[in-house]
């Protein structure tokens, strides 16, 4: 009887060093997330599984052309998935054409894929400066994208960051392989 009753007890508390270890994974280190919507497309499909790492941003600062993820602030439990454009201290513009103005200077890039339509531009028509921990962030399928240039997205501060889109996990193909899109 006292093997079979030190049995559970050990099995208890295994169990509950599993889910107190899961539990703090989950909040300190990563989280799987699913991207909705085509606004990162091409580099993220509609359905894609991702994980996010949340511990990089405690020893480092978000870099340019990392993508994040965040709460959206008008929507409970909805987050939102865009790349790093803008810094902070930096001045953000885009001009009538589309291009993509930082300090002044053409951002060299290759993730935003087709112009920006002239009537998408939004707030980022006028210079945005960011504060000190403001970042401006952009969808890489910039013309169906709600990101920084509106003023429900706006600019994000480093506080709201989760964290950035480490690996995707999901779709996989029939080889177990991930999907190339």
């Amino acid at each position: 009887m006292k093997s079979v009753m030190k049995e559970v007890i050990s099995t208890v508390l295994y169990l509950a060093g599993v889910v107190c270890l899961t539990y703090l994974v989950i909040t300190f280190v990563g989280q799987r997330t699913e991207v909705s919507g085509e606004s990162m497309e091409a580099t993220l499909a509609d359905g894609d599984n991702l994980i996010v790492d949340k511990i990089s941003y405690r020893f480092r600062d978000p870099q340019r052309f990392d993508i994040i993820v965040f709460p959206f602030q008008y929507q409970e439990d909805t987050l939102f998935i865009k790349r790093i454009i803008g810094l902070p201290g930096e001045t953000v513009q885009i001009g009538e054409d589309g291009t993509i103005y930082i300090n002044g200077e053409v951002l060299k890039e290759s993730y935003g894929r087709e112009i920006i339509s002239k009537d998408l531009i939004g707030i980022a028509a006028n210079p945005i400066v960011l504060g000190e921990d403001e970042y401006f962030v952009m969808g890489d399928n910039r013309n169906n994208s709600t990101d920084s240039r509106t003023e429900a997205v706006g600019n994000i501060h480093r506080k709201d960051i989760i964290g950035r889109a480490w690996l995707r996990i999901w779709p996989l193909d029939k080889f177990g392989f991930l999907k190339h899109q």
